[in-house]
């Protein structure tokens, strides 16, 4: 009984985890996130003004 739920629960948690990092790569690579994306590359190097900090 234990190896049979323990199989299960690794088959399925394998399953799960490759669902959910295709998932990442499909939000990650989407043509529509490129502008979200260079924005958040760009705020690093962007001065702050008045001193304001965020």
């Amino acid at each position: 009984m234990y190896e049979t739920l323990s199989s299960f629960a690794q088959t399925g948690g394998l399953i799960l985890f490759i669902i959910a990092f295709v998932l990442v790569l499909i939000y990650a690579l989407a043509p529509g996130n490129r502008e979200r994306f260079e924005h958040a590359r760009r705020i690093p190097l962007e001065d702050e003004e008045d001193g304001d900090v965020r």
